[in-house]
């Protein structure tokens, strides 16, 4: 651990003390977690992953501890977002050249849909569609509209944009590793949406205090709270199922390039939801936001940029960071500001010696969508913090088991 605030520090309204395995805070950031310090459903403290990092009214790379409540925005809009990893029994003289790479990760992307809005042609079959449908029932949420349904099916098993991506690796020892990195889709987005809303209107309507609206929760035991907890639950299934098709589309590539291929061992996680836990002696709803669960012997996934090592790595069960590790580098800068300060040059050489689609245009930020000469290096790994440096700074957290490096990259 880095430093701990305790509650005097932080303001006269803090509830509970700040707990930091971050070394390099940005402000914003802090000033989030001193909202969660103050807010009235939180308990025990809050933690921060050496990760961390501003993020929408929590900061991504959070951890805390609810009392009897959950709060859709400490869980974030995607939904279970995560990892997927698996061992090959592929060393690296079996890969070959780059041209070899280039043309495995060509395959996949005819399998896979890559990028923001792109999805399957056709409505994917998966019997947690209709098991929801059946549990929906008596009691539809406002945000579920057949035509989106509709929409989820073609999503299922597709990247994704922003920081989604696939990719193939090797160990230190030259061990062949594929790894993937998306969540719950547009699917995620929308509960979190409109539960936000949700939870903002019945908490103007009970007059709690908030720190930040952004923060708004809903009693776990409610009537809302508790199709929150089933709709979010739905979007983790999906997502898990999300990466798993990605990941069997990927090993089918992998087995036609190469005969008599094995997968030794595969792992897939979220790092964005809520679970009910027990902590320090209390069942509390524990909030992942941008974390990975760490329990004692548990395996994870901590990646870096698309130009770092991604470590896979083993819980030591930390009861002080509930339990809980980083989720992989953590930005330093944000997408604009990346794109407008980092040059094509030094990005190029960032990436030397991987197989990548290089840089697309940033074609505007925000609400202006004109065209841009500008690169996106919003995924360059300039943009993001030492890999290796978030590692140290949670060795009581976690033990690395592999560092990966990356040989071919497919970004969303």
């Amino acid at each position: 651990m880095e430093w701990i605030k305790d509650k005097k520090s932080i303001s006269p309204a803090a509830k509970v003390a700040i707990k930091s395995w971050c070394n390099d805070l940005e402000p914003d950031a802090l000033k989030q977690a001193a909202n969660l310090a103050t807010h009235p459903a939180v308990d025990m403290h809050v933690a921060l992953m050496p990760d961390c990092h501003v993020g929408y009214g929590m900061p991504i790379g959070g951890v805390i501890a609810c009392n009897e409540s959950v709060i859709p925005n400490a869980v974030g809009v995607d939904i279970g977002c995560g990892m997927g990893a698996v061992k090959t029994s592929l060393t690296i003289e079996h890969i070959g050249e780059a041209r070899d790479i280039r043309a495995i990760i060509d395959d996949i992307k005819k399998l896979v849909p890559v990028g923001e809005g792109k999805c399957h042609a056709k409505q994917q079959t998966w019997l947690g569609f209709a098991e929801y449908e059946e549990e929906i029932t008596h009691n539809v949420p406002g945000w579920f509209e057949l035509s989106h349904f509709e929409h989820d099916r073609k999503n299922l098993g597709t990247l994704g944009g922003g920081n989604h991506f696939i990719e193939i690796q090797a160990s230190e020892d030259g061990q062949i590793w594929l790894m993937l990195h998306s969540g719950s889709r547009n699917l995620g987005y929308r509960i979190a949406s409109f539960y936000n809303k949700l939870a903002l209107e019945l908490n103007e309507k009970w007059h709690a205090e908030l720190p930040c609206k952004d923060l708004a929760f809903l009693p776990a035991d409610s009537k809302e709270g508790q199709s929150y907890i089933r709709d979010m639950n739905f979007a983790l299934r999906y997502a898990l199922e999300n990466r798993a098709r990605m990941m069997a589309a990927a090993k089918s590539v992998m087995a036609e390039h190469f005969a008599g291929i094995e997968f030794i061992e595969e792992i897939n996680i979220h790092h964005n939801y809520a679970a009910c836990e027990r902590h320090f002696g209390r069942n509390v709803w524990v909030h992942r936001k941008g974390a990975t669960s760490a329990c004692k012997d548990e395996l994870g996934i901590i990646p870096g940029s698309m130009g770092a090592s991604s470590y896979i790595v083993r819980g030591l069960g930390n009861p002080e960071s509930f339990n809980s590790c980083s989720h992989g580098a953590g930005r330093k800068m944000g997408r604009m500001e990346a794109s407008r300060q980092l040059t094509l040059e030094e990005c190029n050489r960032a990436m030397e010696g991987i197989v990548f689609d290089r840089w697309g245009k940033a074609g505007g930020f925000g609400r202006k969508k004109a065209k841009s000469t500008m690169y996106d290096f919003g995924e360059a790994p300039q943009a993001y913090k030492d890999i290796d440096t978030v590692i140290r700074c949670e060795l009581d957290l976690i033990e690395p088991l592999v560092k990966l490096r990356p040989l071919g990259v497919i970004k969303g």
